[in-house]
């Protein structure tokens, strides 16, 4: 498992809401939702210096919005799948639209299906502590898929 420690300030995504309460395969619907209806918030992405899409979101998030792990052993929880915006962005009717705090995460390459199992073994293991819910993000230039981690709250947060 290949990790390495970064610092992300807030950012805000905009993208299609769903939960754990709308079935087995909502991430999938919610993914598919999503790159059918890209289009209406393209212009909307923030981009790299070659103007290419920053990446891809999967947030987890609680039912209460405040970016706590996912309940009932990570059964239980909101998703949100995404791009990140600026923070002002005025979001269109049918998308919705996160602000997610602050963290230190451990950002970890994810090339397994079993991902978040060994991602959980791992911090019980090394005694560390997860302190809000763990995000997917798919960079576009390099194809990667990676977990974000949070580990720390950010101070100014």
């Amino acid at each position: 498992m290949k990790l390495e420690k970064i610092k992300k300030e807030s950012f805000t995504v905009v993208g299609k809401e769903g939960s754990t309460l709308d079935g087995d395969a909502f991430i999938l619907q919610l993914w598919n939702d999503f790159s059918d209806h890209f289009e209406e918030v393209r212009h909307l992405a923030k981009r790299d210096d070659e103007g290419k899409v920053l990446g891809y979101w999967g947030l987890m998030n609680d039912f209460s919005h405040s970016f706590k792990p996912w309940e009932k052993n990570f059964t239980c929880g909101c998703y949100l799948v995404g791009v990140e915006c600026d923070d002002d962005v005025i979001v269109p009717e049918g998308w919705t639209k996160w602000v997610v705090p602050g963290y230190e995460y451990l950002r970890i390459l994810t090339d397994r299906e079993d991902a978040l199992l060994k991602v959980l073994n791992y911090l019980t293991f090394s005694e560390i502590e997860l302190v809000g819910a763990i995000h997917d993000f798919t960079c576009p230039k390099t194809g990667k898929d990676y977990m974000y981690v949070p580990v720390k709250m950010l101070n100014n947060e």
